[in-house]
């Protein structure tokens, strides 16, 4: 047998497609030949832009040393998160419930029927961090393999069956109660770094669910909320000079990054951005959003409008190196500055992004010894100039003649959802025809790549995936369409979201809330319902608010009693553990809100005068509808008669603003700001 990886699409796949590792992707002929063999399997998860990946991969898949007993006793497979992200989920919470803790690169070992029996992350190839070399790993699991093989069977089936009893436990059945929310708040300011932002200490990741929540709250819990969003953006998580932001910050000042950039990290930061701006008219917030979508826009954007989903954190250092380093394509030495911009714009330069002769990465933040000598740009002082700005384009230009990152430019729905609504929401705040097309034409992309016969499918490289949609995927991106329509009051997105709300429903609703994957895949032991809003916010949170969204739209109280069974079933994660859950809270906060629609009757056009207040202001809690044309009278009025009744007013378009299923008087021009 030899390496099977190289007609895979994945670009993580592809990139162990030369290793001397056997490796087989996920399928039934690999858990057959497990079987046919009795061997165990050894499945490692990961993605093409995760550092740790790279360093595992580096240090013991390409060593044939290393590979030769992993050939020997095992069946070994590679997996993309990113494109299986069941699979993920169902070893990942055996790794998180067997070692308390979990990343990637995963590393679990598997019976031949799935069942896994022990598992880890980064495993390094010889003794040392505290942990075990992966050869000696190899070595005792294959002996207990051989000398225990039932055991270890019969251990694995138990915990697979405490796995499966832990997916399908629920809450009891629970009024939806305020003080959920409260709580969410008060504990989130009990977390809250005063000085520095953020919530908790080193690492600092951001989790813009949580910004969603505290935006809708009181004037404290906005307070906090952007003052974090303006550190991450005045750090070194923000790449100053190309826009857009990296992971997470390694430390609390959010200074030294891991500088991966994700799609769905500038997609849910740049929607906070503009919900920032929103509230607030600060030219910071956005300039800040302009430049994040400025770069997915130059270096995350197929030709034919879909988003890319990711840049490496590793680069080579120099043109013709082999050898490769975290962030080199982003630190800077100082000398480097001053031989591009001269001495004394050198100088202002230095000053405001915190630039030092000898390195600026703060103590205990660089293990490696990576940034050593070199800086990671972040505001640390003087006022904005015009010669700043010229300064930045110069090292810009610069900074582009070295060596990229790896582009991971496969297009997931679920992500290209989220930049849908990323850009429709700034296309909408700031009045920018440019986000409101590029949102426009990611969603045409993916209604023609990756919808088939109704039914969404997972990625497209080249072609699609055979891979079927998710319920994030039908999640993320009917929210995208929901945005998409109240950006630009589009009708056929509002036909499309329903479409596609229905199929959701048909593929993965359960009792009181929808399973992550569809049902009939033998391969996948186990079903599982994500309630945790991490990197990404959950698809059951998610689809609340879009039951929600959707149901106050087109009154159709069947999909408001569906999002109140979601959020129902998560009363225990919201009322004791609020910070796993802070999106399932946004959409609690808008269930417990009467409903409330502004409607604008009358020529899109001669509407704007009376649309464009409402979507530059945050309302996060009032859909906006409008009857521009006799199918959208028919759209919006087939469970509210009421909606007929709503015209223009002496041949001006009239906006009816209501609540709890009352109209105030009609307005044909704006009120007065």
């Amino acid at each position: 047998m030899s390496n099977a990886l190289a007609f895979e699409k994945s670009p993580y796949l592809l990139q162990h497609k030369d290793n001397p590792v056997d490796w087989m992707p996920w399928g039934e002929e690999a858990f057959a030949r497990a079987r046919a063999e009795g061997k165990p399997v050894f499945l490692s998860i990961g993605y093409s832009t995760c550092h740790w990946c790279h360093v595992m991969a580096h240090e013991s898949f390409e060593n044939p040393v290393i590979a030769a007993p992993m050939n020997r006793a095992f069946i070994n497979i590679k997996v993309d998160r990113e494109e299986r992200p069941d699979v993920d989920r169902v070893y990942m919470a055996f790794v998180q419930a067997t070692t308390g803790g979990g990343g990637w690169p995963m590393s679990v070992w598997l019976t031949p029927e799935g069942h896994p029996f022990f598992g880890g992350t980064y495993f390094p190839p010889e003794d040392r961090y505290g942990r075990a070399g992966f050869p000696q790993i190899i070595q005792q699991i294959e002996k207990l393999w051989h000398d225990d093989r039932g055991r270890i069977e019969s251990e694995a089936g138990r915990v697979m069956g405490g796995l499966r009893q832990a997916s399908v436990s629920r809450s009891p059945e629970s009024e939806l109660q305020s003080a959920w929310i409260e709580g969410a708040h008060a504990a989130f300011a009990q977390a809250h770094d005063e000085e520095h932002g953020g919530f908790g200490g080193a690492p600092k990741f951001p989790r813009p669910s949580i910004l969603n929540l505290l935006l809708r709250g009181g004037e404290e819990s906005r307070r906090m909320a952007l003052v974090t969003l303006r550190a991450m953006s005045r750090g070194g998580m923000r790449d100053q000079l190309g826009g857009g932001f990296h992971r997470y910050s390694v430390d609390r000042f959010w200074h030294v990054p891991h500088f991966e950039k994700m799609l769905y990290d500038q997609a849910q930061i740049a929607i906070s951005l503009a919900e920032a701006w929103q509230i607030t008219k600060d030219p910071f917030f956005e300039s800040t959003l302009r430049t994040t979508l400025d770069y997915v826009l130059r270096d995350m954007t197929h030709p034919e409008g879909g988003f890319y989903s990711a840049e490496d954190a590793d680069s080579v250092i120099a043109a013709g190196s082999s050898a490769h380093a975290e962030g080199a394509f982003y630190v800077w030495a100082r000398q480097e500055i001053e031989d591009a911009l001269g001495s004394v714009a050198a100088r202002e330069f230095c000053d405001h992004y915190g630039v030092r002769a000898d390195g600026n990465a703060p103590d205990g933040s660089d293990p490696q010894g990576e940034f050593a000598g070199k800086n990671i740009l972040h505001e640390a002082g003087v006022a904005e100039s015009s010669s700043l700005a010229e300064s930045r384009r110069i090292l810009f230009d610069l900074r582009a003649r070295r060596p990229r990152p790896h582009l991971d430019d496969k297009i997931l729905t679920a992500w290209n959802g989220l930049m849908i609504s990323a850009f429709a929401k700034a296309g909408a705040a700031l009045d920018d025809a440019r986000h409101l097309e590029a949102a426009t034409r990611a969603a045409e992309f993916v209604l023609s790549r990756l919808l088939v016969g109704g039914d969404l499918l997972r990625s497209w490289r080249g072609s699609p995936s055979e891979i079927r949609g998710f319920a994030e995927d039908y999640a993320f991106f009917i929210q995208g369409l929901l945005d998409l329509y109240e950006a630009g009051f589009d009708l056929r997105w509002i036909g499309l979201a329903t479409e596609l709300q229905k199929r959701q429903d048909e593929l993965f609703w359960d009792e009181d809330s929808y399973f992550s994957s569809r049902a009939g895949d033998p391969l996948v032991p186990l079903r599982m319902k994500e309630d945790h809003d991490g990197a990404e916010p959950s698809a059951n949170s998610i689809s609340a608010l879009n039951l929600l969204r959707l149901g106050r739209m087109l009154h159709d109280d069947s999909m408001e009693e569906r999002a109140c069974k979601i959020l129902a079933s998560h009363a225990v994660q919201m009322a004791r553990a609020p910070s796993a859950v802070p999106q399932m809270l946004v959409a609690l906060d808008l269930a417990l809100r009467p409903p409330a629609q502004s409607v604008i009757a009358g020529d899109r056009a001669a509407a704007q005068p009376l649309l464009r207040p409402l979507t530059k202001t945050f309302r996060p809690h009032t859909a906006t509808i409008l009857l521009d044309s006799p199918e959208a009278v028919e759209r919006f009025s087939q469970c509210s008669p009421a909606i007929r009744e709503m015209k223009m007013i002496g041949g001006m378009p009239a906006l009816y603003e209501c609540e709890n299923f009352t109209c105030r008087a009609p307005v044909t021009a704006p009120a007065a700001q």
